[in-house]
């Protein structure tokens, strides 16, 4: 079992940054695909980035791509998410998630078994 809980949301202006932290409980957190997924309203839920159980491969969104970066610290049971240069379109509930892809695209949100509870992040223009 992994909880995940997100901090660092808040209200930027266009063009600033921000850097989204998910915390996760338990030992086996090294062995988990990291992700970043966000929901906008009124839309369907879509992916950021992801990042591999080693930090060796990571994956991003064309709309994040040069702007976004994932990272982690395993000996922290963590991962951040970087923004810069945002947009107001970038606007949403960004969503931490685990999970242990093997079939599946880490893009994809069937990979993950766990996710957080979000937090807000609002670019205003």
């Amino acid at each position: 079992q992994v909880q995940l809980v997100e901090s660092g949301g808040g209200l930027v202006q266009a063009g600033g940054s921000l850097r989204l932290t998910c915390a996760a409980s338990g030992r086996t957190f090294s062995s988990y695909t990291m992700g970043w997924f966000r929901q906008a309203p009124g839309k369907e839920r879509e992916f950021v980035a992801a990042i591999s159980w080693r930090g060796g491969s990571t994956y991003y969104a064309d709309s994040v791509k040069g702007r976004f970066t994932i990272s982690r610290d395993n000996a922290k049971n963590t991962v951040y998410l970087q923004m810069n240069s945002l947009k107001p379109e970038d606007t949403a509930v960004y969503y931490c998630a685990a999970g242990r892809p093997h079939d599946v695209s880490p893009t994809w949100s069937l990979a993950y078994a766990y996710w957080g509870q979000g937090t807000q992040v609002t670019v205003s223009s």
